[in-house]
């Protein structure tokens, strides 16, 4: 087929949708695809769009319908559509009803829908290649990394204010890696940077220089308010590093209730604690570890590309589509 992917994000920015969007793209091909990633649909025929977000989205999902009815529609859905925009959003509401099929990241994501979307739901888990593997750690500091851009859903600088005033023996040094989305959030993370040795913020790095530094961290930190489902964690997951997260549902979706490492969304105090009991205590630390790589394998990229074969082989566009 000739497909269209459009992803809201601008590319030049090394965000989860970004990546989940190249991604995808690299899979489709693998299947035998030909596939276009664009910001918006740009009105060129195409067998079936698939669309990142149904909010943001929803003009290019509406407009591709509304031209090709009878063409194969997906739509994935992100956390900010699951947790927040399809509950009050007339356009991410519509994109719902529009789509041929819809996309969430993590099983949890099912609870937010109503029965009839649920028929047309599939779940596919973001995966991630784990020929990274563990780097040599530092015996020094116990270094924790975030990785995120600086915005509110994010809650970026819980990790930050949770190391404030560690007691003099831990070794827990907090690195984050992402861009200033909004700038007072960034201001924020500078001065806490100017003024707390153990958090440092880097900005931006490469994929590949960011998977390198959680290669050598001891601990992911994820600290999000909401997340559709989160490629840090994929990533993490296949790489070996264990994880503290905030309880939401977009990470219960793939961690499991019973995961040892959860924090209340907001909560400094249980998050120092747990980072400092992950530092200090080595059977917490290993139950972490033991946790995280039992539910490695439903990151396999070999997962991923099988889900996007059948769900490519159940819909079938009314006619071919050549470029």
């Amino acid at each position: 087929m000739n497909i269209q992917l459009v992803t809201p994000a601008p590319l030049r920015i090394n965000n989860g949708n970004r990546i989940t969007a190249l991604r995808w793209a690299a899979i489709l091909k693998k299947l035998g695809h030909r596939v276009r990633v664009t910001q918006s649909w740009d009105d060129r025929p195409c067998d079936a769009l698939i669309a990142l977000h149904a909010r943001r989205s929803a003009d290019s999902i509406r407009r591709f319908h509304e031209i090709h009815p009878e063409q194969p529609l997906i739509v994935v859905l992100t956390g900010t559509d699951l947790y927040r925009d399809i509950r009050h959003d007339p356009k991410a509401k519509e994109s719902l009803e529009l789509a041929t099929r819809l996309v969430v990241l993590q099983p949890m994501a099912l609870r937010e829908l109503s029965r009839h979307l649920r028929k047309k739901t599939q779940v596919i888990y973001q995966s991630a290649d784990s020929r990274e593997g563990q780097l040599a750690r530092s015996t020094k500091k116990f270094d924790v990394c975030v990785i995120g851009h600086l915005r509110e859903e994010k809650d970026p600088l819980r990790a930050a204010l949770a190391v404030r005033a560690l007691p003099a023996p831990s070794r827990i040094q907090v690195t984050h890696i992402g861009l200033a989305l909004d700038k007072n959030l960034g201001a924020g993370a500078q001065a806490e940077a100017t003024r707390n040795p153990r958090y440092r913020w880097i900005g931006q790095l490469s994929h590949g220089e960011t998977r390198k530094l959680m290669a050598r961290s001891h601990l992911v930190c994820i600290t999000s308010k909401l997340e559709g489902s989160s490629n840090v964690l994929s990533e993490a997951l296949a790489t070996g590093v264990p994880v503290i997260a905030s309880r939401i549902a977009g990470l219960i979706g793939t961690l499991g209730s019973r995961y040892a490492g959860y924090f209340p969304v907001g909560d400094t105090a249980k998050l120092r604690s747990l980072l400092l009991k992950a530092e200090s205590d080595r059977k917490f630390y290993r139950k972490l570890q033991d946790q995280c790589a039992s539910l490695a394998k439903l990151v396999q990229p070999r997962r991923e590309i099988e889900a996007w074969r059948r769900l490519l082989q159940e819909i079938k566009p009314a006619k071919r589509v050549i470029n």
